[in-house]
């Protein structure tokens, strides 16, 4: 029941704002269009109307001020990249090269950025733990989460953030990758507020992003991965964190290499999946 209450105000919240955004857009429209894969000229502005949405309904509906924090700060972070970043380096692997040789990028503050937000955010998840623990009105399978578990809970929210953003390649891939895994998140009481309120947003502002009117950009993708991860980390203990790290590690250095777009289109399925709904 929470996830559902959450998702309905988070989609309706999303959708409005995506609604008033365009609208009157801050800074004009030309400050958020961008042209898509196709040649198509699509809005940035689902960006920063999915945050609106995702942290508005966890804020609203009581989900703790770690996923909040994990959902406004990475799209905060991500419309630095947005609005402000060059196509010079990409990828992980070419901001941390620029930083090592003296270059800072956006990309590279917006790592910087994520790793500070995915370590806060971490940090008062297992705040609010320990203290629900202590008032003995909750658990957590592994027991109270310590100093090391903290660190690896904000690699887990920060590397969420960064695979989200992989996905949004193609309309609708990436609020659909947020909409099964936030449902599979949202099964445990502890994180059913936070990871609702994910796929709330991304379900209410799947139809313009399938017609190919409106992306999330770096605003709206880090905000959902990080949403993810922080609801990843309210339901798992030092067992769970490690899997969620390994995989998260493992899927970011295989996506220097290999064209995640590439393998989801050979892979029967995966490919049907993620072209329904899309506008031909």
């Amino acid at each position: 029941m929470r996830a559902l209450v959450s998702g309905a105000v988070a989609g309706a919240l999303a959708a409005t704002a995506l609604r008033l955004l365009r609208d009157r857009p801050p800074g004009g429209t030309d400050t958020w269009d961008r042209t898509n894969h196709a040649g198509r000229t699509v809005t940035l502005l689902e960006g920063p109307a999915y945050a609106v949405g995702a942290a508005g309904a966890a804020a609203l509906l009581g989900a703790g001020p770690g996923p909040v924090v994990a959902a406004s700060s990475s799209a905060a972070f991500g419309a630095l990249d947005d609005l402000r970043g060059d196509s010079s380096s990409k990828g992980l692997k070419g901001h941390l090269g620029a930083l090592a040789r003296g270059e800072v990028t956006t990309g590279a503050v917006k790592i910087l950025g994520l790793g500070l937000t995915g370590l806060v955010s971490a940090a008062l998840v297992d705040r609010r733990g320990r203290a629900a623990l202590g008032a003995g009105t909750d658990g957590r399978p592994d027991g109270i989460p310590g100093v090391l578990d903290t660190l690896v809970g904000g690699a887990v929210i920060a590397g969420s953030a960064n695979l989200l953003n992989l996905l949004d390649l193609r309309p609708g891939r990436a609020l659909k990758a947020t909409i099964v895994l936030g449902a599979l998140t949202a099964t445990a009481p502890r994180s059913a507020t936070a990871a609702g309120a994910a796929v709330g947003a991304a379900a209410g502002l799947l139809g313009p992003d399938l017609a190919g009117e409106a992306m999330l950009g770096d605003t709206g993708a880090n905000s959902a991965g990080a949403l993810l991860g922080a609801a990843l980390v309210q339901r798992t203990g030092r067992r769970g964190r490690w899997v969620a790290l390994a995989a998260l590690t493992a899927l970011t250095l295989a996506s220097e290499k290999v064209s995640f777009t590439r393998v989801i289109e050979s892979t029967p399925g995966l490919r049907e999946l993620d072209a329904l709904g899309r506008r031909r």
